[in-house]
């Protein structure tokens, strides 16, 4: 099991979140916890970059659909990038890779 840890910055188009580790059932409280203290205005894009992730399993899922829901509430867009080969995979077999942008990386948020 590896630890969550989530860094954030402020990019000209919104923050960016940086997610690394596990995000499971243990730890997917704690990612949605902190996206409900983040502050997000309309127009604005949140990115999470997963380049981090090390593994996801339903939960981690379930919290970046949260994730989705909370810009949508917003009035904000949501980007997923650099999202590891074996996630992609994961959301390509449930059609969440048609529902979320998917970026190579997170150098578009600046």
């Amino acid at each position: 099991m590896n630890p969550l840890t989530i860094g954030h910055r402020d990019a000209a188009t919104g923050p960016v979140l940086h997610v690394a580790g596990d995000l499971d059932f243990d730890q997917a409280p704690a990612f949605r916890g902190r996206l409900d203290q983040l502050p997000l205005s309309a127009g604005q894009c949140l990115v999470l970059d997963l380049s981090g992730l090390e593994f996801c399993d339903s939960s981690g899922i379930t919290a970046l659909l949260a994730a989705r829901q909370h810009a949508l509430a917003a009035d904000a867009d949501i980007v997923l990038a650099a999202v590891p080969a074996n996630l992609l995979r994961v959301l390509a077999l449930v059609g969440l890779d048609q529902v979320f942008t998917l970026r190579p990386d997170s150098s578009a948020a600046s």
